[in-house]
């Protein structure tokens, strides 16, 4: 097979799985969002959502565990090696991961706060606030410099989310109310996650990028100390109604479909990352609002007025343009003029 064929053939290879992870991305930015609302909302027995955390970071450090495995092709001795180097001998790298650790179990836990107390639909545009504090540490703590057009998209985002933050308030939900809710709370909670997923997301690729360990040992890092603190968080909130009822107290299927679901979202990010860029990131989670809001309608009598309409579509532009590439500079493009963001398969001999 010639040298151009098997370049096509990789290219090929990549689009699929770029697009792939793109549709896996979509369902799953939707789904989880969904299904949170479902369990937290049904009638009956709840569920401990401090223990459901602990069991996601569980689920997602065994599933690195066996990627890592699979690295060193199914050898335990070189996968207990890389384990201890990486835990005990890199102790000081270990020890930091304990910072985006409690930041990420204490999103996780106000996630389900907010889900349980505003609408799928309304959570779904709101959360996209953790664009605008991502940019935000992004510029203080790694000095990145956004573009114009990627500050009038954040400006564009904040409003939008005002729209829909003014206009969905209590009673403007339609039907998508349960007994108990309360929509400043669900909103504090939010916001507070937004703010806390910034700061994480960009302290965990400040520490990636001074270190050498792979993606998967640094989530087995993560992993560890979530387990932990969640096990506090869930003894300091919980622990003495699981001490009656049971850690797994009210799992039915769709809770474990719940767990799965957001085990799946965190690991995700790292395939998407490595076969998807920002504008299919940026696509992705637009397409995720219009979805969660069109089954909101349909499964929990979600309230849609021309005020969530506006909002939600300036949030979803928002969205895409931040995603966009940079402008080069033109003498820039005309030194290198195939090297932004672009992918080329190499030309056949003679063409």
């Amino acid at each position: 097979m010639s040298p151009w064929c098997t370049a096509g053939s990789q290219w090929q290879a990549n689009e699929k799985l770029k697009y792939a992870s793109l549709a896996v991305l979509v369902i799953q930015n939707a789904s989880v969002i969904l299904c949170i609302r479902y369990v937290r909302t049904i009638p009956g027995n709840k569920f401990f959502s401090t223990s459901a955390v602990v069991m996601v970071e569980l689920v997602k450090l065994g599933t690195c565990l066996i990627l890592i495995l699979g690295q060193k092709r199914g050898n335990v001795k070189e996968l207990a090696v890389c384990l201890y180097n990486g835990l005990v001998v890199q102790y000081v790298d270990m020890l930091k991961m304990a910072v985006p650790s409690l930041i990420y179990t204490l999103q996780n836990n106000l996630q389900y706060v907010a889900i349980s107390n505003l609408p799928a639909a309304t959570f779904q545009v709101m959360y996209q606030f953790k664009i605008l504090t991502t940019a935000l540490f992004s510029v203080l703590m790694l000095q990145k410099s956004l573009s114009r057009l990627q500050w009038a998209s954040l400006l564009i985002l904040f409003t939008g989310i005002a729209i829909v933050q003014v206009t969905q308030e209590e009673g403007r939900a339609g039907k998508d109310r349960a007994p108990g809710q309360n929509y400043l709370v669900g909103l504090m909670a939010v916001l507070v996650s937004c703010v806390s997923s910034g700061f994480a997301g960009v302290y965990f690729e400040k520490t990636l990028k001074g270190t050498s360990a792979s993606v998967w040992l640094r989530n087995v890092q993560l992993g560890i100390f979530g387990t932990l603190l969640g096990l506090l968080a869930m003894w300091w909130k919980d622990g003495q109604d699981i001490g009656e009822k049971g850690f797994f107290f009210a799992y039915t299927p769709m809770v474990w479909c719940v767990v799965f679901d957001q085990a799946i979202g965190g690991l995700l990010v790292a395939v998407v990352v490595k076969y998807a860029d920002n504008i299919l990131k940026g696509f992705a989670a637009s397409l995720s609002i219009i979805i969660s809001t069109v089954a909101s309608v349909y499964l929990f009598g979600f309230n849609v007025d021309v005020y969530f309409v506006l909002g939600a579509g300036l949030v979803i532009g928002a969205v895409y343009l931040y995603s966009l590439p940079k402008v080069l500079p033109s003498a820039s493009l005309a030194q290198e003029p195939e090297s932004y963001n672009t992918k080329t398969v190499p030309k056949k001999k003679g063409s």
